[in-house]
């Protein structure tokens, strides 16, 4: 039998020195014991993840129901990675989530790293109509440096291919990666590791969650979790948003410009967010007399791509230039803005920042 160092020398020649330490890591996972794994909490919300049929195998309507001790226990390749521990937050579909909901869960995530230094992570089962929205305010609100894992599925548990089984083990896999700390809240779905800032559902199908530019940050492989970009805007520890206090949050608007648009109306909203490719006079109009009533208004591109100049002083309409962020975000962004200051110049700062 060959010892260990005269297969690291044949390795080393055949795979080259990066491949082998893969390989002797991948040996080591394999013979770890699960005590000393690290201990990664999931937190079910609910979504398809949690969904089941009426006629399993099928591509018919579910149900939310599944409580996440049967999901996790359906994906036993979890104990070679980490140490889990499940909570049942809520169990329902992620349109029905308020804003309230998204402080009730940040504030039972900040309590739990508060309270257990012993977890490496958090992952959070979500349904992923609204994931996108809820992972950027987690982004905005959590105050630990330990990474927090959104996943969720496009297809329900007992239909057919189910995509929640991997995600969730590729979620749990970020979340006890020591690198995955520090890079703020993350999503992973379809092995691909984004940025919470950038992350957008784009259609409603397997491989349908992606982000524009750099927002793709990582991948998972079979060899481990592989970062390739980390955020560089403020996020998390670096954050200056106290939720503490908070039960309720502003209420921020969100409205369409298209062609012959006039405004969106009558709204009580302390800020409106306008997802334009340019202002139309009426439209112009209707925003410079909600700004005369003292409402906020910001400006970004439809799809969250454009990197607007900020207003000048000399301008009598003045926006908040909203940097390549998309609408629902940039929406989070105003409220939580909203909470430390109504001074245009402050939130401008704000959007400059984050």
């Amino acid at each position: 039998m060959l010892k260990r160092p005269v297969i690291s020398v044949v390795l080393t020649v055949l795979l080259g020195i990066g491949a082998l330490d893969r390989v002797l890591a991948l040996g080591a996972t394999a013979t770890r014991p699960q005590s000393d794994l690290p201990r990664i909490m999931v937190i079910a919300t609910g979504g398809t993840i949690a969904g089941e049929q009426g006629e399993p195998g099928t591509l018919g309507a579910y149900e939310i129901r599944k409580p996440i001790g049967e999901i996790v226990a359906q994906v036993p390749e979890l104990k070679k990675h980490a140490q889990v521990e499940t909570e049942q937050f809520s169990n329902i579909p992620s349109a029905l989530i308020t804003p309230e909901q998204w402080l009730l869960l940040a504030k039972k995530i900040n309590s739990v790293f508060e309270k257990r230094t012993d977890l490496a992570g958090i992952v959070i089962t979500h349904g992923t109509d609204r994931l996108e929205e809820t992972a950027f305010f987690l982004h905005l609100t959590i105050k630990s440096d330990k990474p927090v894992v959104l996943v969720g599925a496009q297809r329900p548990s007992t239909g057919i291919s189910p995509d929640g089984p991997i995600n969730l083990l590729s979620g749990v896999r970020v979340a006890a990666a020591h690198d995955s700390r520090s890079k703020g809240t993350l999503v992973v779905m379809d092995d691909r590791i984004i940025s919470a800032r950038d992350v957008q559902k784009v259609y409603a199908r397997t491989g349908g969650f992606s982000a524009q530019e750099m927002g793709v940050i990582g991948v998972v492989a079979r060899h481990g979790v592989e970062y390739f970009y980390a955020p560089t805007r403020r996020h998390t520890t670096n954050s200056e948003f106290d939720i503490r206090d908070l039960e309720t949050l502003p209420r921020v608007d969100i409205q369409y410009s298209y062609a012959g648009a006039d405004g969106g109306g009558k709204t009580d909203a302390k800020a409106i967010v306008v997802a334009t490719t340019g202002m139309g006079t009426g439209e112009r109009a209707y925003y410079e007399a909600l700004q005369r009533r003292g409402v906020i208004v910001a400006a970004t591109f439809p799809s969250g791509d454009q990197v607007a100049s900020p207003s000048t002083s000399r301008e009598t309409f003045p926006v908040i230039a909203v940097k390549r962020m998309l609408p629902t975000h940039a929406r989070i962004l105003m409220m939580l803005a909203l909470t430390r200051t109504q001074d245009f110049r402050e939130i401008q700062r704000i959007f400059d920042q984050y």
